[in-house]
């Protein structure tokens, strides 16, 4: 294990399309980068053209795994098939549980024209696929912010800093940290991720650089050798998100909407959803 963390491997996403045409980029949960586990996805939208994404996400099912919607920019209004419904709201965080089933949708509300954030996809263990479903929704004033003097701004979504910050999110399947990171130009960062976590940097606004001067750009995904410290020094203003888990190292089988160990699990599932089941 090295002293800091390095750069594994670098990935740049590649452009797709989900729910009713919305333009995304697809960073993990494509042929490059299927998965890293326990993250099966990683999709960034951002656009300030409407028909880019105002179809939004209309009701489909999940079973096996969690998604979690971070807002950086606009709204997007949920709704699901056991009578929750809400609003997340910019710089808001919704870290949903879909367990044994849920139907649910999200449909985009601009804000000044503009909509823009992350969808992950958190994997569930065996044990705990099954699980009722559940949410965790989060505004930005609840998420805690840390602010050091030289200017770094950590926003603690999930996980715990080197400074002793704890997320709002709990988690005990992997124990994910998820942190969203603002840095000024010249500035530099040393945190530190468990070694244990497979780990990822994603940049969405500058350009930083890591302990072994390796330069991370705009749009360029990360992944981390395990270390001891993360260090980073940004280049200019730069913007990105930190985030790591413990990984499950079991058996993967996804079809579409469904994330299972097995092939009849997900045949099950299937069966499930077409009986009905996941509107209970």
């Amino acid at each position: 294990m090295f002293e800091y963390n390095q750069i594994n491997s670098i990935y740049q996403g590649l452009p797709a399309s989900d729910g009713d045409g919305v333009k995304l980029t697809r960073i993990i949960g494509s042929h490059q980068l299927s998965d890293l586990d326990p993250f099966l996805l990683l999709d960034h939208f951002g656009s300030d053209q409407a028909n880019d994404y105002i179809g939004g996400f209309p009701p489909h099912p999940h079973r096996g795994f969690e998604t979690v919607t971070y807002m950086l920019k606009g709204k997007m209004r949920h709704q699901d098939s056991v009578g929750n419904n809400g609003v997340i709201e910019d710089g808001g965080i919704q870290w949903m549980t879909a367990g044994k089933g849920i139907i649910h949708s999200e449909m985009p509300e601009q804000t000044e024209g503009m909509l823009s954030g992350f969808q992950l996809w958190v994997n569930l263990p065996s044990d705990a696929k099954m699980t009722t479903p559940k949410y965790q929704e989060i505004t930005a004033d609840e998420i805690p912010s840390e602010v050091h003097e030289n200017g770094v701004r950590i926003k603690v979504i999930a996980g715990t800093t080197a400074k002793g910050t704890v997320g709002v999110i709990e988690n005990n399947y992997v124990n994910p940290n998820y942190w969203d990171v603002s840095m000024p130009a010249d500035s530099s960062l040393t945190e530190r991720i468990n070694p244990e976590h497979n780990a990822f940097i994603y940049v969405y606004q500058g350009q930083i650089q890591l302990a072994d001067q390796q330069e991370l750009q705009l749009g360029h995904l990360a992944v981390l050798t395990q270390g001891e410290k993360l260090s980073i020094k940004a280049d200019e203003d730069s913007r990105f998100i930190v985030v790591s888990g413990q990984p499950l190292n079991e058996p993967i089988e996804r079809a579409g909407p469904f994330v299972m160990n097995t092939r009849e699990q997900i045949q099950q599932a299937f069966n499930d959803y077409q009986a009905g089941h996941f509107a209970q």
